[in-house]
């Protein structure tokens, strides 16, 4: 059986969530695992997807840094296709593993980019650095602490940590370090 898997990261992405559905459709992936959430976050689809793999079956998917976002993470979910007998086809690259020359060059372009996305973060490292010598860069607004007051009010009515930080759309622990604060 030929399973697709579509990833975005963001709710917003959904012209490019829909196209790589499009695209796996088109190449025939009879049934399509498709999430929007961050690579680093739980993946329930693409868990379930591995679990369901059989001997002969293919996973395909439109781009590398839809299914992976390390090296590490990429030899791990290759490891469980393996495992289950199956196949990976990448489609941007006109790669599949069922070859030896596939997993060879699923190596290489992998470690190529990991290496991309580190020296993209450096520069971007390098890029907040500058600005914040030059006084242009204050980084990200503490948006829980902007909601201490509110934060405060529902203890006093008697909401828990948990609730609290559920309404206002903070973490927990920013709802505890609000209250920890209380003059």
């Amino acid at each position: 059986m030929e399973f697709g898997y579509a990833r975005t990261s963001t709710l917003e992405q959904e012209a490019g969530f829909e196209a790589q559905r499009r695209d796996l459709a088109a190449v025939g992936a009879e049934k399509i695992f498709a999430e929007q959430t961050s690579s680093v976050a739980k993946r329930a689809q693409l868990n379930r997807l591995l679990g369901e793999l059989r001997q002969g079956d293919v996973v395909i998917v439109t781009k590398l840094d839809r299914l992976a976002r390390s090296m590490r993470d990429l030899l791990d979910i290759v490891g469980c296709i393996e495992k289950a007998g199956a196949s990976l086809r990448i489609l941007a690259m006109n790669l599949d593993t069922s070859s030896p020359t596939g997993k060879l060059m699923l190596n290489v372009l992998g470690s190529v980019a990991q290496f991309e996305r580190e020296m993209m973060l450096e520069r971007q490292r390098e890029g907040i650095a500058k600005a914040k010598a030059q006084g242009k860069y204050r980084g990200r607004a503490p948006t829980a602490k902007a909601k201490t007051n509110e934060i405060k009010v529902l203890a006093k009515a008697g909401l828990g940590p948990t609730e609290i930080a559920r309404r206002l759309d903070v973490g927990r622990s920013s709802v505890y370090r609000a209250l920890s604060h209380t003059p």
